[in-house]
């Protein structure tokens, strides 16, 4: 059996700590929370948040700094979701990589085409619904939300994950069925963060940076010690750059390709992407977030529990630099979005997964009935973490964004919704 119990649970702890923190301090103080997300940290003309964007968004308080000639300025908003975020979104990454890539993984073969067939519908219904009914609101309103269509496309893995076990059970295959959706809906999201959302103007040829790294980072530090050590069981040249320069080398290149993606446009929280795949790893996976990784020596299982409590402490500074919304924000964007996540995720999830297991024959994992996706659409319509950071980027601060983050906070329903649904549909708990 593989226990990401802890593991999420860990995770999940912090950020709803610090998000009922920013949600009651927004509601009794705005002003002082608002100037709080907005500090400057520092003022400078290479990284952070435009220096102008900046002086408009902190208001009259900003012509209290000595700014100089700059450009930029690193706030506490920017630090968190820019800098802080790239280590979450890297151990996103190295769970998908494994999944793919390496033997046994969960998203190679037959076994993963359902999943991934039910997550394309997790991910299509969320956008035909939102669009649709943005369209019906109007030109007016489909104007100002249309870019937040991505924003219900997003499901919670620790939160999905917890809320399943409660429904379903720990030893229930939909269970299993609902960790590989919701870890390639990771991808899905990254892919769209990438492609769609680019946060600034495009320079691609600042990607070359980021990829330079990581391949110099791969070549020397990875592929060429294991090429020496080819036929030698002791592999020295591996033990010594492991033992001797440990993280550094990738630390360093990532660095690097952080700054590359900052420069090229694209979201810098997706900067470590490249190097991921760079850091010698396990030859076979044991399963997304396995307990039995932690008895791994391999460079990257290594690298990703170091950063189990810095994450989860970037968790809850995440929760509090975004989840601050008025109640008062409440408007069509939260509606939108609560709609393509409770009506459009089920409905899609249902609706690809049956023709993945039907018409194409693909089947489901035994023990799981048709029916159970439907629970298993409502359990993945917490969309939380990666739907507040979408909506981050996909509206400007101002009062969509904020309705539309109001809308990615009250899909916690979900979780009341799938209890209800799992009872109607009779679905029977099987222990762990």
């Amino acid at each position: 059996m593989y226990r990401v119990w802890d593991f999420v649970s860990n995770y999940s702890l912090l950020l709803i700590v610090g998000a009922a923190l920013a949600l009651g301090w927004a509601n009794v103080d705005p002003y002082s929370y608002h100037h709080f997300v907005e500090y400057p940290l520092w003022f400078n003309s290479l990284i952070g948040t435009d220096i102008h964007h900046w002086t408009e968004a902190y208001g009259a308080a900003a012509e209290h700094y000595q700014i100089g000639d700059v450009e930029k300025v690193v706030t506490f908003h920017y630090l968190v979701n820019d800098i802080l975020m790239a280590l979450f979104f890297a151990i996103a990454a190295k769970e998908v990589w494994e999944a793919v890539i390496l033997k046994n993984g969960s998203l190679r073969g037959r076994k993963a085409a359902s999943p991934l067939i039910a997550t394309a519908g997790g991910m299509i219904g969320p956008i035909v619904v939102y669009l649709g009914l943005a369209l019906l609101m109007g030109s007016d309103t489909f104007d100002a939300v249309h870019r937040g269509w991505a924003i219900p496309t997003a499901t919670d893995i620790a939160f999905s994950y917890l809320v399943g076990r409660i429904v379903f059970g720990a030893g229930h295959p939909a269970v299993r069925f609902l960790l590989l959706l919701a870890i390639a809906d990771d991808a899905g999201g990254l892919l769209i963060l990438a492609i769609f959302y680019p946060s600034g103007d495009l320079a691609p040829e600042w990607l070359l940076l980021s990829l330079g790294a990581a391949l110099m980072a791969f070549l020397f530090f990875n592929y060429i010690p294991r090429l020496r050590d080819r036929g030698n069981q002791d592999r020295p040249n591996s033990t010594w750059a492991r033992k001797t320069l440990g993280p550094w080398p990738f630390v360093l290149a990532g660095i690097v390709s952080w700054y590359g993606f900052a420069q090229s446009g694209l979201h810098p929280a997706l900067g470590l992407l490249p190097v991921v795949p760079a850091i010698p790893h396990a030859d076979r996976a044991f399963g997304i977030f396995s307990e039995a990784e932690k008895y791994l020596t391999d460079l990257l299982n290594v690298i990703e529990h170091a950063l189990k409590n810095p994450v989860e402490v970037v968790l809850f500074l995440f929760g509090l630099a975004n989840a601050g919304v008025e109640f008062s924000a409440i408007s069509a964007p939260t509606w939108l979005v609560l709609a393509g996540l409770l009506i459009g995720k089920p409905v899609g999830i249902f609706l690809f997964g049956w023709i993945a297991a039907k018409p194409l024959g693909l089947g489901l994992p035994a023990g799981m009935r048709v029916a159970d996706l439907v629970v298993v659409g409502v359990v993945a319509a917490i969309g939380f973490t990666v739907a507040l950071f979408v909506a981050s980027v996909a509206f400007h601060p101002g009062p969509v964004q904020d309705a539309a983050k109001m809308g990615a906070l009250f899909s916690f329903a979900a979780a009341g919704l799938a209890i209800i649904v799992g009872k109607v549909f009779r679905v029977e708990k099987q222990k762990g």
